[in-house]
């Protein structure tokens, strides 16, 4: 449990419970709910957390990518963090994301840490790319502005060396590692250039796809777009990879996953508009996207669909 309100919590209490967080279930990245009309929806929002944390993940991880962190003024991020920390009420560490430069992504560290977030995503900055000394600098000035845990995501734009990695765990109140790259090599070299209990996990798009391999170069934790609207599913491969089921693995990612992520990589941006909208047809209350997403047409909602149903059906579920 996380400590009472008007406690602080440690850096290294932090890291404990996501460490075992991370070992116990999958790290959620629930979707942002809005109305039809595009304005936040509290009610829906606060439902599909309160759901999403019911069913036990290891951590939950709100305005991240999936939930339209790029899209959500400052208020709107007040209330989305503030519903999901309400919402975990210390069973779960929260971790919301920040992003953009430096700057503006204190300003969203500053937010979080008044709503009670656990610690802090940095989500890849914006727009140019830049060399190691600047994405080390980057942190930097960020943890000199917070007193949440950072975990740093590489993707996109953002690939850190050894040598970087090794700088930015030295920086005080840096904890882990996310990596959306999915460079085995680069990432085996990160693991060993790390401290001992520096944390890492998959933060590849539909993560389960590689789970098996970042296991093998120590990285068995990962994030999950399904746990938005399909728990089950999500919560079975996890269970079949930890224990060495091999046979519910491959029937998984044979029958589900894999046609699920080549009906994603049809349309940029389906990797958050696929999963709200498979979380509409559960009767999730997350609303449409937000542009510049779009939301999926009607032919591949239709496949969506028969897909869920599908895979729902593999866990013993219904749509």
């Amino acid at each position: 449990m996380a400590p009472a309100n008007g406690e602080t919590e440690t850096t290294e209490s932090v890291v404990r419970r996501l460490r075992d967080g991370m070992a116990g279930g999958v790290l959620s990245f629930p979707l942002t709910s809005f109305h039809d009309d595009g304005s936040l929806d509290l009610d829906g929002f606060r439902t599909h957390v309160a759901e999403r944390i019911a069913t036990a993940p290891g951590a939950v991880f709100p305005a991240c990518g999936t939930g339209e962190f790029f899209s959500l003024d400052e208020d709107e991020y007040r209330t989305v963090v503030t519903i999901a920390v309400a919402e975990a009420a210390g069973r779960v560490p929260v971790v919301a994301g920040v992003g953009y430069g430096w700057a503006q992504a204190a300003r969203f560290a500053r937010i979080a840490e008044e709503a009670g977030a656990d610690a802090l995503l940095v989500l890849p900055h914006y727009l140019v790319a830049a060399p190691q000394d600047g994405l080390v600098a980057q942190l930097e000035q960020l943890a000199a502005r917070t007193r949440l845990p950072l975990i740093a995501y590489q993707r996109g734009q953002v690939a850190y060396t050894a040598a970087s990695l090794r700088r930015i765990a030295e920086i005080p109140g840096v904890i882990g590692l996310k990596d959306g790259h999915s460079d085995l090599d680069r990432l085996q070299r990160l693991t060993l250039a790390a401290p001992e209990g520096f944390l890492f996990f998959n933060g590849a798009s539909t993560a389960e796809i590689q789970a098996r391999a970042y296991a093998t170069v120590g990285v068995p934790a990962y994030s999950s777009a399904v746990h938005a609207f399909a728990p089950e599913i999500a919560n079975a491969f996890f269970t079949a990879l930890r224990d060495g089921d091999d046979k519910t693995v491959e029937r998984l990612l044979r029958d589900f996953y894999v046609p699920f992520v080549e009906l994603r990589d049809r349309v940029p941006g389906y990797a958050v508009s696929l999963v709200k909208a498979a979380a509409r047809l559960r009767g999730g209350p997350v609303g449409p996207v937000r542009a510049p997403l779009t939301d999926p047409t009607a032919g591949d909602l239709a496949e969506l669909t028969a897909l869920l149903a599908a895979g729902l059906d593999l866990v013993g579920a219904a749509l």
